[in-house]
């Protein structure tokens, strides 16, 4: 019998003020949109959170346990629940109550740190893992890197770093002539398990869903259901890894998308070869076939399936090389302030609206994109970085002048 494995990305970005220009570089003036922040996640949590996790809860509870789902809820998204809309996080609590849903571990701020910093890395991981365990009371034990990025390297870390599971892009390039749908083993050799994302049935409800110029619009629960059904006879699993905003915010509650989640289940039960599972049943039930060697780096994005949403151009590469070499200088203020707002400009969605790519990659950055084009993007995010770095540069007169000051003062006692 295969087993659905259905999992969700939550994750939403603190967002930077896009009137934050060189003249307020050094000023008392914030760079941060609090107001907007507020604004997108409450609205979002309208469209999609609360709804979604309603309808996860009230299929759970139909189908008796037999429905299970998976979430990576980012750090900073929960952050950002506990600010301003802390109904949010009660409505997840409900959900991992039931016993029927997994909490994967990622980088606490959504940060491409694997590729720029390992200690950088390990320190977002082991925090993103306290707030799980704060909030949720659990401790993850399967890992999804922020946007799928995977190589050998990241297997190495992650099963060192106590996990035993490893989500990554179901890449035709990485896979070659084998199927996603089974589980797999990294080229390590070791006890690590690795499940591969379905990218083409994944996608169909993502991004193909409310398309009506596609071939089998309008998708039903029924179709749907038969697709996996046919791809189960032969395969362990079906890995349907997606964004949670997929429901009511990116397909709108108008297309229909609720509907037919709430129909899914109940469509894929109608054959007995399919069941739902988390992540970590999967592994559980199922033997690895085969071992995927990644030399190269993987992710979920765009049609290349690798890090050019993020690093594809000259913009991008320079900012995020900026903003790491300010990491040992921001360590050592010993500021927690200071650190984490560092940490939250290492978001990986601030380099994703630099992106110039065109034709279809291009309009995806663009619907996702809140500035008027990369390049204002990447002024107005250069600005902030350039705030920050003037907040380092003051600290450090304050820190270099304070045993001065205190020498001078023990001299006339």
């Amino acid at each position: 019998m295969a087993s659905i494995c259905l999992c969700f990305q939550v994750h939403q970005p603190f967002r930077l003020r896009r009137d934050f220009d060189f003249f307020s570089i050094g000023s008392q003036l914030s760079y941060e949109d609090t107001s907007l922040t507020a604004a997108v996640v409450r609205k979002v949590a309208q469209k999609c959170y609360l709804p979604a996790n309603q309808l996860m809860l009230k299929l759970v509870n139909e189908h008796k346990g037999k429905f299970k789902i998976a979430y990576s809820l980012s750090g900073v998204c929960l952050e950002q629940f506990e600010q301003y809309c802390p109904e949010v996080i009660a409505s997840f609590k409900k959900l991992v109550q039931t016993g029927c849903v997994e909490l994967l571990g990622e980088t606490y701020y959504h940060s491409l740190s694997f590729l720029f910093s390992k200690d950088e890395f390990q320190a977002q991981v082991r925090a993103h893992e306290e707030a799980i365990g704060r909030y949720f009371d659990i401790k993850p034990t399967t890992f999804r890197n922020t946007e799928l990025v995977y190589n050998n390297q990241l297997a190495e870390a992650a099963e060192a770093m106590g996990y035993r599971l490893v989500l990554l892009e179901g890449a035709d390039r990485l896979l070659g002539w084998r199927s996603p749908n089974f589980v797999y083993r990294p080229a390590s050799n070791s006890n690590l398990r690795l499940l591969l994302r379905n990218y083409r049935l994944s996608d169909d409800i993502a991004f193909r869903f409310s398309n009506a110029a596609w071939e089998h619009y309008p998708l039903t629960a029924e179709k749907y259901a038969h697709w996996i059904h046919s791809v189960g006879a032969s395969s362990q699993v079906i890995n349907l890894f997606m964004d949670y905003e997929t429901l009511g915010e990116h397909q709108w509650a108008d297309t229909g998308i609720f509907q037919f989640m709430q129909k899914l289940p109940t469509a894929a039960f109608a054959r007995e070869n399919v069941r739902f599972q988390t992540p970590t049943e999967v592994t559980q039930t199922h033997v690895p076939v085969g071992i995927i060697d990644s030399p190269y780096t993987t992710s979920w994005a765009d049609t290349e399936r690798d890090t050019s949403a993020w690093l594809g151009n000259e913009m991008q590469r320079s900012a995020m090389e900026y903003v790491y070499s300010l990491e040992s200088r921001v360590r050592n203020t010993g500021s927690a302030d200071i650190i984490h707002a560092w940490r939250k400009l290492t978001t990986s969605d601030h380099f994703y609206y630099m992106s110039t790519k065109r034709s279809g990659d291009g309009e995806v950055h663009r619907y996702f994109n809140p500035f008027p084009t990369p390049y204002d993007a990447y002024v107005t995010y250069t600005n902030a970085v350039n705030h920050l770095n003037e907040s380092l540069i003051a600290n450090s007169v304050v820190r270099e002048e304070r045993p001065a000051r205190e020498a001078i003062h023990n001299a006339y006692l």
